[in-house]
């Protein structure tokens, strides 16, 4: 389909909205999946032409963090390799997962994070050593491999996922643990992009513009993290948390808000 401007504005705006969220914690991507199908892209398109503008956000926030030396590169270098496997993995099977089974797992997950956060904060602002210097244990790679497979087949709220590994697991405060998430996302979305792209599942167009906003909030949203730390990326992920249990509940329905829209 033609561009008009209107397009352009809402793709730029919207671009922003989710890298700033997507940088700072997760869940943006439902957002960037909206508006593409919003625009008429069908679901899998959507899903690939989404990764365009995740790819660009997080090379501009990785450049930030690793220019404050906040990512542990043996560690996060390690751990890109089973991510990367289960992405190809992943997306080469996105059309038989079934997208239920999928939404509930991450219902669990979130509600679960959303809950240590409020009832437990200490373990997500405070580094513990004996995690930090302890070596990666096999399971970690296992579970590593497997959220690597939700990434690459819907990759929304693989944040989340990736923080409470970061923090629970390895032992990361939440500035460190988000720096690192973002290095993961960066490792394996190229990946998961060339999959998409060769079943002929990506929007150049869409995805490029799109991704003009996405750098524009990946930069605000790294210089918040930097100059604010973990107790404001706590907070930011506890209102986002409520949001998106409140949408897979059904108490906000995107397809109301779409429906809305066009009628103008």
């Amino acid at each position: 389909m033609d561009l008009s401007w209107i397009h352009v504005v809402i793709l730029i705006f919207s671009g922003i909205l989710v890298g700033f969220i997507n940088t700072l914690a997760g869940g943006g991507t439902i957002i960037s999946l909206s508006v593409f199908m919003f625009f008429g892209l069908p679901p899998q398109v959507a899903n690939g032409t989404n990764r365009i503008a995740v790819l660009l956000q997080n090379i501009t926030a990785v450049s930030n963090f690793a220019g404050k030396k906040l990512i542990n590169w043996k560690k996060s270098l390690l751990l890109s390799i089973p991510i990367i496997l289960g992405a190809i993995a992943g997306a080469f099977i996105a059309g038989i997962i079934d997208n239920t089974i999928i939404k509930y797992i991450f219902g669990v997950v979130i509600l679960l994070v959303g809950l240590m956060l409020v009832f437990k904060p200490d373990r997500w602002l405070k580094e513990k050593e004996q995690l930090l210097s302890r070596p990666i244990q096999w399971w970690h790679y296992l579970l590593m491999f497997g959220i690597g497979i939700y990434g690459g087949f819907i990759h929304v709220g693989i944040g989340y996922m990736l923080l409470t590994f970061l923090v629970l697991a390895s032992g990361n405060e939440l500035v460190k643990a988000n720096a690192m998430k973002n290095f993961l996302v960066l490792a394996y979305i190229p990946f998961s992009l060339v999959v998409f792209a060769m079943q002929g599942h990506v929007n150049w167009k869409f995805g490029l513009i799109h991704a003009i906003g996405n750098i524009i909030g990946a930069q605000i949203g790294s210089m918040i993290a930097l100059k604010k730390g973990a107790t404001l990326i706590r907070y930011i992920m506890l209102i986002l948390i409520v949001v998106v249990i409140l949408q897979l509940f059904g108490f906000i329905n995107p397809e109301i808000v779409t429906e809305w829209l066009k009628s103008f």
